[in-house]
Parts: C-alpha cells; structure tokens; sequence
C-alpha cells in the first residue's frame, strides 16, 4: 500500500484475471480434429461401411446418358448411305475373299486392292510400313509412351514388316485443319469375313463421303494390317503421323529393300494420275476417331448389335458425349442393340439377385406411401448395373486399352471401338446388305456430329463409369465413395501416434524419449517401400534369362524377392529392436507396434491419394482391399492372449483380409470364380503383370510400390509383433 492506503497495482495492472480471459477456445476444426481422433474407432468403422455401401449402391445413383453439346444433333438429318453404296461394298468383299486362300500373296494384294478403289474416288492415298515389336520390360521406358509407339527399326526384317493403307479425302467446306480419322483393323495373314465386311463396309463410307457437299473436316481412312496386332498397326502409324521420321537416302534404300519387288515400287510407274505415294499425307489436328469391325458372334439373337470399347491406357476414357452419340442413333435410328463389356459370372449371383429383389421391395413400399418417393430400380437392371459396373472399373483399374482405340488416347485424340454382329451368322449371305446397310448408316450420322463440331469435345465427362450403354455414374458421385474410404486412414494414424506416446515422466536429457520413437517406426517403412521398387525392377533382369516359361519366371520372381527382404531385414535389422530408456522397457514393448502401424498407415494414404488422380478406379479397387486391412491389423499374439468372442472374431477378420489382399491371391480368387480352378496356375500371375508393365500401367507400379509394402508391413504386425506389456 502507498501512504494514503491504497494499492499500488503499477506492476500488476490486473491482478485477478478471469481463468476465461487468460486462455483462448481452440479453432471448431482443431476440436473437430481432436473428436475425430477421440472416436478414431468409430469414425473408422462408420466411414468404411458407408464407403462400401456407396459403391454398392452406384447402380442405384447411375443417371442417364445425355447429350452434353448442342452443337452435335445426332440424328437430325436423313441418312444418305443407300442400298447403292452396299452393292459397292460387296464387290469390294468379294474381291478381298478371292485372295482368302493365298495367304502369302493377301499382305501386298490386299493393300494394293484398297489403294485401287480409293484411288477411283480420287482420295489420296500412301502406304505405311511398319515393324512388329516384341514387348519387354524396361523400367527407364515406364511412363515414356505406349509400348508399341517407340521406334523397333532394330533387328526387324521383311517377315516381320507390315503395310497399312491409307487414304484422305479433302472436305469441300474444310480448310484442311482438322479431320476424323476412321480405322479399319484386319489380318492380312488370315483373311475372314468378317475382316472382308470390315474393310467393304469403311470403303462404302468413304465413297459416300467422298460425294457430299456438307463434309467441313477431312476424312482419313486406315486400313490397318493386325497381323501384327491392331494396337501396334494403329500406334506406328499415329506415331509417324504425328512425329514424322525423315531418312537418308541411304537408309531409305535399306528401309525399301523388303518391298523392292512390292506395290511401292510396281505403282510408280502404272499410275498416271500419280495419286498413290509411299509419302505420308497430313490432314491436319484429329477431332475424333472411330474404331469399327465386323464380328461374327456365332449366335442368333433378335436384333444386330453393337459392342462399344472405350476404356485406354490407365483408366483414360473418351468424352461421354462420344458414346452417348453412338449410343443414341444405334438404338433410335438403327434399332440395333447396344452392349458394353460387362462380367456375366455376377449376372446369377445370389447375393446380388437378393439385394436387388430387396431394393425393389422397398422402392414399391415407398411409391405405395408416397409416389415421388419411388428410388429404386428393377432387380434385373440393378444386377445387370452392378455387373456393368464391375466390368467397367476393372478394365480401367486394369490400365490396359480394350482396342485399338487406346492408342488415340495417348495423343489425347477422343476415339472408340465399334463392333458390329449381326442376329444371324454371317455365312448366311443374305444378311450381309442388311448389315451393311445399318453399319453405313450408323457410321454416317456419327460423321455428322462430330463434323458440326467447331471445337474439340469438352462439354460432357471424361471421369466417368458406366452401368450401361445409357447410364452412367460420374466422378462427382464415385468420389465420394473413395473419399469415404480413405478419410479413416490418417484419423487413425494420427490417434495411433498420439496414443503411443511416452508419458511426460519418461525424460532424459530434457526430451521425451517416445518422441523420436516414430523415426525407427518410419525406417521399417521406408526399408519395406525400397524392397517394393526393388522387386518392381527384378522383371527386367529375369526377362534376360533365355527359355523361361511363365511358371518359371515366377518362381524365380517370388525367391529373389523373399531373399532380398531376408538381406534388408538382416542387415538393417528392424526397428522393434530399439527399446528406448532403458528404465522403461515395458513401455517401449507396448508402443511399438502402433507406432508402425501408424507411420504404416499414413504411406498408405498418401499412396493411395498418388494412384487417385493418375488411375481412379485402380485406388477405387485399393482402397476396398487396402484400407479395411491396414485398418484391422492386430497382433496375433494379443488377440491369442485375450481369449474371447471378439478376439476370434478379429482374428478371422485379419486372417481373411491377409488372404484376400495378397495380389496373387486375389488374382486367384478372380480367376478361380470366372473359370474354374482347373483354369488357374502359379504362371498366370507373371503373365498378368507381364500384360501391365508392357502396357505401362501404372497399376503395376501401385502394386508394387505401394500395395505390397503395406501388405508385408500388415504381415508384420499380424504376426512377429507382440503387444502385451510385459513387466519387470
């Protein structure tokens, strides 16, 4: 007090401050992330079953297909392709046919034949040679352009070379800019029917187009020599179109020595009009293209109809409105009936039949209550949806094109294949015009769409599944299912880490010990992720060894790798070794494993994040599998201890899901449901990646970079770790 009595508070301006006033409330995210972690178990488990209930579901939250760009008006004039341009067709067929029975002589005839025809309708026409390739891995080629566009001049010889036709018909309104390219695949080695129709049916087409007033985009058509494979003959010709090699004169006269007594150099000097050319000829920036064949399906049914390939590499598909233009005037002006490749083993699956009975029960309770409550759908369409639907993930989960059309993708060019079959077999003659006539008409108004087009297409999805030919789920929808899935993994991982740590008491030197105890956590990890890459490699060297079957291969595969994490193991030894302070060794026993777990989960998400934006549906289908085990892994050894209901309950849980998770059990699983196990060998798997890292898909990278690791880390936890405290 200072000498009138009162206090001096110059050093203590507040001296009983409010316990309100000297703490302030957290941020509402910081609390939401502090429930979050509170109730990691619950939000763990609601989000998974909700997220596997989504997908379920997508059948049931598939809309239907729609014309995006007004500018395409798919059916808005009359066809012009008449039973005239069919009669041109056939003969072309039967000239084709005639060289059926000489095999040798069809790979230079056939070729000459079409440069004939296309000549008499004044389009220009080249020839393009190209080389087969032979499909090996290389790891430095990963990501570096679709296998067969790289150069394969090397060690290629006249027995391996194959001759495209090409011809360009000019737009009369056109200013040369821009053009649809339309392929004709065929086998020149074993000339069929169906391959004769094919190319009958393109050169119609053409004739029609090479007549109208109102084309505005040039035309090119490629007759495209598959006896090589389709993919190939397509993607060295796109590859030259749009990289074009110029040689010297000397490697051009090396390069012409396979065709010294072919069609190049007899044309040159019978050809007046001087039309044919071993030059390519450029019709400017490709707006679409479209992939179309002729098939025998050897079955009678009560319509023509129409299969639609769309999927290319890694998960890359075309714009919707492609297919929905194709779709729209295949069914409401040709009556032909539209397929899309879909996994019949689900068609008479009990489970599905069940669920979908139960959905369309409710559906007629909630349209007897209330009529604007009807939701659900027929049980035959939800099966048939969610077989589509199966169908359609895996081939773009599987990073591998359907057809020829996937090589369009890799210049971002929108294209799909057609193939069209008639209800009756094709031997039967009189089917053939019929055929002709709507194949023609079918193909002629999709030309009219996208010639109306100014721009490229953009309006509607390029993220997108489908559950039929007219229905379709986008990504604004199966993304939520995904995000479901994968919002449990870094809740937990971060109550896992906060969970373990050592208690304030347990210091030395000032820091908490447990702090840094997630660095030996992380090591584990990352020794693990550098094994994956490491096995990722080991296909290259064993491609090397000469006269290694399948089978073979993959044994060699599967020791190597074992050896090598048996190396890492040894050498680096495991990080469960460490037990911090030496005064608290129970606690460092009891915390380790959720600390691996933990850093575990968090590389899984992040993972699985990566493999979202670059194939969506191949971290779609992970994340099914990945998550629910990353999630339920547990120490056998303490659910052994522990000796109850739940305990055995979770043990069959992680046994199951350690089964199931493993990529060659699961391909096990697969194939052994499609075929049959009497169709299932050690070999298939080695074949099945094989297929992927020819490809380039990064399926096999996620696999191997991400899925695995996390598999032998869940293995690791399941099996050598022990929780238990253990005391003194």
């Amino acid at each position: 007090m200072d000498e009138n009595g009162k206090n001096n508070n110059n050093n203590n301006p507040n001296p009983n401050p409010k316990p309100e006033e000297g703490r302030r409330k957290p941020r509402l995210i910081v609390r939401l992330g502090i429930f979050l972690i509170s109730h990691s178990t619950v939000v763990s488990v609601l989000c998974c079953i909700a997220g596997l209930l989504t997908l379920f579901l997508f059948p049931l939250l598939a809309k239907n297909t729609y014309i995006s760009e007004n500018a395409l008006m798919p059916g808005s004039a009359n066809p012009m392709f008449s039973a005239q341009d069919t009669i041109e067709a056939n003969k072309l067929v039967k000239d084709i046919l005639g060289w059926k029975d000489r095999p040798v002589e069809a790979g230079i005839e056939i070729p000459r034949l079409i440069a004939k025809h296309l000549e008499d309708l004044d389009a220009e026409v080249y020839y393009h040679k190209f080389h087969s390739q032979t499909n090996l891995f290389h790891p430095l080629n990963f990501f570096s352009g679709s296998p067969h566009s790289r150069s394969a001049r090397e060690n290629s010889s006249c027995n391996s070379t194959g001759i495209n036709s090409v011809g360009v018909i000019r737009a009369p309104r056109g200013d040369g800019k821009e053009a649809i390219v339309l392929v004709t695949p065929y086998n020149s080695g074993k000339i069929e029917l169906s391959d004769a129709l094919s190319l009958g049916l393109a050169y119609s087409v053409l004739s029609l187009l090479s007549r109208v007033a109102w084309l505005a985009k040039d035309i090119v058509w490629l007759a495209a020599d598959s006896r090589y494979g389709e993919y190939a003959s397509v993607a060295a010709w796109l590859k030259d179109y749009h990289n074009p090699v110029f040689f010297s004169s000397s490697e051009k006269s090396e390069a012409d020595m396979c065709l010294a007594s072919s069609i190049l150099h007899e044309w040159k000097d019978n050809q007046p009009k001087g039309r044919i050319s071993e030059v390519s000829r450029r019709a400017g920036t490709m707006a679409a293209a479209l992939v179309f064949k002729v098939v025998d399906r050897q079955e009678e049914t009560d319509k023509d109809a129409l299969s639609i390939y769309a999927e290319a590499s890694n998960g890359q598909m075309p714009n919707l409105d492609l297919i929905n233009i194709v779709q729209y005037l295949a069914v409401h002006r040709q009556g032909l009936r539209v397929k899309v490749k879909t996994v019949f083993s689900l068609l008479d699956s009990m489970l599905l039949n069940i669920v979908g009975d139960i959905i369309e029960w409710l559906s007629r309770m909630a349209g007897s209550l209330n009529p604007q409550w009807r939701f659900g759908i027929p049980a035959t369409d939800f099966v048939e949806g969610t077989a589509t639907l199966a169908s359609s993930m895996y081939s773009q989960a599987l990073g591998v094109p359907t057809g020829s059309h996937g090589a369009f993708r890799d210049y971002q060019v929108d294209a799909i294949t057609l193939e069209i079959s008639p209800k009756i077999s094709l031997n039967k003659e009189f089917g053939h015009s019929a055929l002709l006539l709507k194949g023609g008409r079918l193909i002629e108004g999709v030309i009219r769409s996208i010639n109306n087009l100014l721009e490229k297409f953009h309006q509607s999805f390029f993220l997108y599944f489908l559950t039929s030919p007219g229905k379709f789920v986008s990504v604004g929808v199966y993304m939520i299912s995904f995000v479901l899935l994968i919002m449990p993994l870094p809740v937990l991982a971060a109550a896992l880490y906060s969970g373990s740590q050592t208690p304030s008491h347990h210091k030395d030197m000032g820091f908490a010990v447990g702090s840094w105890r997630w660095l030996h956590a992380a090591k584990m990890v990352f020794v693990v992720h550098l094994w994956g890459a490491m096995v990722s490699l080991l296909p290259y060297l064993i491609s090397q060894l000469p006269e290694t079957t399948s089978t073979t291969s993959m044994l060699i595969w599967v020791t190597l790798s074992v050896f090598i994490l048996l190396i890492f193991h040894r050498i680096l030894g495991s990080p469960f070794s460490y037990s911090g302070n030496a005064a608290v060794p129970s606690q460092s026993q009891n915390v380790d494993w959720t600390l691996l777990k933990a850093v575990m989960i968090a590389a899984a998400s992040i993972g699985l994040g990566l493999m979202s934006i670059i194939n969506f549906a191949a971290a779609q289908i992970g994340a099914m599998l990945l998550v629910p085990m990353c999630l339920i892994v547990h120490p056998l050894k303490r659910m052994h201890r522990a000796a109850s209901l739940r305990a055995a309950l979770l043990t069959s849980c992680n046994l199951a899901l350690a089964v199931i998770g493993f990529p060659p059990a699961t391909l096990l699983i697969l194939k052994s449901s499609l075929e049959g196990f009497g169709g299932v060998g050690i070999g298939d798997f080695w074949e099945w990646a094989e297929s992927l890292w020819a490809w380039n898909s990064a399926t096999y990278l996620y696999l191997l970079l991400v899925h695995l690791p996390c598999w032998v880390l869940c293995m690791h936890i399941l099996l050598l770790c022990d929780s238990v405290e253990r005391r003194n």
